[in-house]
């Protein structure tokens, strides 16, 4: 399964720049300023929320009739382009304010993994373990990609954001979801 690793490994990683869990990731570096323990906090988080997300998607699978599932999974891919191209922002009610007081590996695993509830990387880890139909695969993936993309947030801060074109990279990542929506309802 190389292809399905590095294709939602690629597609999350992509999707996860400018979302409102890398700007919590950045607001979680800035409070406590202490890398290791929340880079520790996000990895558990994701990979426990990960986890359930390509279960969730893998049971779809099961449940539903290829021919129906092919057809949602091609809208959720669409609907996914579609999301993508809005930049994502960071509420009041999501900034890691009470986290603080759980400490810095604590906090950013419950904000984090709450944050991450209904969110387009959750999201796409469902549809893509649908797709797939590997649990571990799709888990491992995901967390690669959504890791890969909020470690160096984490590690360099608001230098890194500076400098990343963020409106390129949702227009290349609603590109690739479009893509893939498209590919899954013609059944390649």
């Amino acid at each position: 399964m190389p292809e399905a690793f590095l294709t939602v490994t690629g597609l999350v990683a992509i999707a996860e720049i400018g979302d409102k869990t890398q700007l919590l990731s950045l607001l979680l570096a800035a409070k406590f300023r202490r890398p290791w323990p929340i880079l520790a906090g996000i990895l558990l988080a994701t990979v426990a929320n990960h986890a359930l997300a390509a279960w969730a998607g893998v049971w779809l699978d099961q449940l539903v009739e290829p021919h129906y599932l092919r057809w949602a999974l091609g809208a959720s891919f669409i609907a996914m382009a579609v999301w993508t191209l809005k930049p994502d922002q960071l509420g009041e009610d999501e900034a890691p304010v009470k986290a603080g007081r759980f400490g810095a590996f604590l906090g950013t695993l419950l904000a984090f993994f709450l944050a991450e509830i209904g969110d387009k990387t959750q999201v796409a880890t469902t549809a893509l373990a649908a797709r797939y139909g590997e649990v571990l695969v799709v888990t491992a993936a995901s967390t690669l990609g959504l890791f890969a993309v909020n470690a160096p947030v984490v590690l360099l801060g608001e230098r890194i954001m500076r400098v990343l074109p963020l409106d390129l990279v949702r227009k290349l990542a609603a590109a690739a979801f479009l893509i893939i929506g498209v590919v899954t309802l013609i059944g390649w």
